[in-house]
């Protein structure tokens, strides 16, 4: 059996610069998200009326991809269940020993790598879709 107990000498020593970077990326990121709250109103509705709902009736902006994928067949929501499992599991894959090394888009995980920006990329199509593509009873229309 390996030894699972490491000594200080077995690890990287971190950066102080690393965390200001970090520190001062988050400072910028907070700023610019309460003056796009500020500037940019969320697009809500009136009181819910059962009389007359809207048409179409669309899900909050994370969900529209799920929407847009259930109209074309509910048993597809299972394909979204399979997907949650797969990134669930993804810090096990690959399978073969880990990387010793960080980096971006290594070579030997380029599955993983493939299958992550490829289902970021369908995410990022279907909300578009969703968003901007769909019209009374969710039927295909052109924004223009």
């Amino acid at each position: 059996m390996k030894n699972l107990r490491h000594s200080k000498q077995d690890f990287l020593k971190s950066s102080p610069h690393f965390f200001r970077r970090i520190l001062a990326a988050s400072v910028i990121f907070t700023i610019l998200a309460i003056c796009g709250a500020i500037i940019l109103p969320a697009p809500l509705q009136g009181p819910a009326d059962i009389t007359s709902p809207p048409n179409p009736a669309k899900s909050a902006w994370f969900l529209l991809w799920i929407q847009e994928l259930v109209s074309h067949g509910t048993i597809l929501i299972y394909g979204v269940l399979a997907a949650g499992l797969l990134f669930v599991l993804l810090p096990w894959l690959p399978l073969h020993s880990p990387l010793w090394r960080a980096s971006w888009f290594p070579r030997r995980q380029w599955a993983v790598n493939f299958l992550t920006v490829t289902f970021l990329l369908t995410i990022i199509t279907l909300s578009i879709i969703a968003a901007f593509f769909r019209g009374p009873q969710w039927h295909f229309t052109y924004p223009f």
